[in-house]
């Protein structure tokens, strides 16, 4: 079988629409290297069949893809490799929605707050009164990611032994959880009334209510820009002179997980009377 033609790295340039600069730069970082190098002059030749990985990285990199990403990409067989760019452009689609929601916070702050409640819908319900096995500490808005996910994970299981979750968990914040202040915050899983009995310290009673709330997308659920959801309810509750009568919380009403940027996952409310 005849061997691909060498071509100089000039026409390989030229036919794979890089620049020399960045072939140099993709041999360096082990991307991609030339099949040749001549010993005296250093000059680099590559088989014509290396175009189909030239022109690969050319479009990879247009998605901004870092080049260790690249050579993984590459060095992959074709569904491995369709599966790592789609699993790096949903990274992408994910950075990309917290930003634009972080961008939507900042000019909320830089304006006064002006124009929030446009931006959000704030709704009113009746919430009935709940047994909730809880866990409650004091955390750091970094932590929040980690803990709450785990917490949630403790008490589910400690709800199966009661019966099983009688209704969508939240987050009560006892105090601010910000870069200043830890909370404490509490997290809380609805089990079964008729098994009070059996739920103890572990436990407790959070009372019928009625609260003003928003629901909010999991981009949106990203610190600071979340701050923006609470503020929104907070002002709809001073200007209709509603009294905020417990800690502010998140209810998180899907399967985190499964849920896509743009999908609603938690509702940001205040308990009002």
């Amino acid at each position: 079988m005849e061997e691909d033609a060498l071509l100089g790295i000039g026409a390989f340039a030229r036919r794979s629409r890089l620049s020399q600069k960045a072939l140099r730069l993709y041999d360096s970082q082990g991307v991609l290297r030339p099949d040749r190098v001549d010993p005296v002059t250093g000059y680099r030749y590559y088989r014509e069949s290396r175009l189909v990985d030239a022109r690969r990285i050319r479009l990879l990199r247009g998605l901004d893809m870092p080049l260790a990403a690249v050579a993984e990409v590459l060095a992959a067989p074709g569904p491995q490799a369709a599966a790592l760019v789609a699993e790096y452009w949903e990274r992408v689609e994910r950075r990309t929605a917290a930003q634009r929601e972080l961008a939507a916070y900042l000019r909320i702050q830089l304006t006064g707050g002006e124009g929030i409640l446009d931006m959000f819908d704030i709704q009113q319900r009746e919430v009935p009164e709940q047994l909730v096995l809880t866990e409650r500490r004091h955390v750091r808005p970094e932590e929040l990611p980690t803990w709450i996910p785990t917490a949630c994970e403790r008490l589910f299981a400690a709800a199966e032994a009661l019966g099983g979750v009688f209704g969508a968990p939240f987050v009560v914040y006892h105090g601010e959880v910000n870069d200043d202040s830890d909370g404490p915050a509490e997290v809380c899983v609805p089990v079964d009334p008729a098994r009070a009995a059996e739920v103890g310290a572990a436990g407790r009673i959070e009372p019928a209510h009625r609260e003003a709330y928003t629901t909010i997308t999991k981009a949106q659920v990203v610190y600071p820009q979340i701050l923006s959801a609470y503020d929104a309810v907070f002002q709809w509750a001073k200007e209709h002179d509603e009294a905020v009568t417990a800690g502010p919380r998140e209810v998180y009403f899907v399967n985190w997980d499964a849920a896509a940027p743009g999908d609603p996952v938690c509702d940001i409310a205040v308990p009002i009377g």
